[in-house]
């Protein structure tokens, strides 16, 4: 896996991170929790043509 699309992945999550505790100490507990659906969607986007391909790999060594 690309080291980019790593730090992609960690930077997403701790911009999310951070605010979701903003919101969270601010009241705003229902935004916080769509904020983090938004942004496991946001990075599982950036990450499905690589699990595409992995599960394209594990078809051909077990043959299936």
């Amino acid at each position: 896996m690309e080291l980019t699309l790593i730090m992609k992945a960690a930077g997403i999550g701790l911009i999310v991170s951070f605010i979701c505790q903003i919101l969270i100490r601010s009241g705003r507990d229902e935004q916080a929790m769509l904020l983090s659906v938004a942004g496991i969607i946001i990075v599982l986007t950036l990450l499905i043509d690589r699990l595409s391909d992995l599960i394209s790999a594990i078809k051909r060594v077990f043959g299936i």
